[in-house]
């Protein structure tokens, strides 16, 4: 990490202790100063428009932005924009499809949490060199993702995301189609097109995905 101007930074994590430690980290040599932070999307987004920053630090199990389930979809509309902070998501998902997907709509960096803090100067120097980090977690599971298998950033609808709330409150797809008014038929399909959007192919693997969203 760079000795002279620091870096500005962005971090975002609905968990302060998270936050603080990042923001700790970041801080410890004066290469990098934390600019703001932000507990949700819409805080994050008003944070990227009125704070210049290099750097923008991301959680993406956020509540998003007008009923969006999470905060891909505007880290995704940001990485899209010509002039932008670098983008490094961090993540505990370990589902191979989302990891890559994450990749192909242009974030900067994936740091899986449980590789730990060192990774975020690693990330850094990379990124400033023009590549695109990924920690060793987030590469083992990318480099095992088929050539042929889709990759998917899982982004849910509303109504998706609302499905998965109930499943994981120990709801049956009848008793969520009599909470909604709607037939098990459209529910189940939801509930399938979640699942197909994040890669899950079975129920094992979204009992895993809820958990790691914190839902369970």
């Amino acid at each position: 990490m760079r000795t002279k101007t620091p870096l500005r930074a962005i971090v975002a994590d609905d968990h302060p202790v998270v936050v603080k430690g990042i923001q700790s980290f970041l801080e410890r040599d004066g290469a990098v100063r934390v600019v703001a932070t932000a507990r949700d999307t819409l805080e994050l987004a008003d944070a990227v428009d009125t704070t210049p920053c290099d750097f923008v630090f991301s959680d993406i199990g956020m509540r998003g932005i007008d009923g969006e389930n999470s905060s891909i979809s505007f880290l995704k509309r940001l990485s899209w924009q010509e002039r932008r902070p670098k983008v490094i998501v961090l993540t505990m998902l370990s589902q191979t499809r989302m990891l890559a997907g994450l990749v192909q709509i242009g974030v900067d960096g994936i740091i899986d949490k449980r590789d730990g803090l060192e990774c975020l100067g690693d990330a850094i120097a990379t990124v400033e060199a023009g590549g695109c980090f990924l920690s060793p977690c987030v590469e083992a599971a990318v480099r095992s993702l088929p050539l042929t298998s889709p990759a998917r950033a899982g982004v849910l609808s509303r109504r998706e995301w609302e499905v998965f709330q109930l499943y994981a409150r120990g709801l049956l797809v009848h008793e969520i189609a009599d909470h909604f008014g709607r037939s098990r038929k459209t529910i189940a399909t939801q509930k399938r097109s979640g699942m197909r959007k994040l890669g899950l192919e079975s129920e094992t693997e979204l009992v895993s995905y809820l958990q790691q969203v914190g839902l369970i």
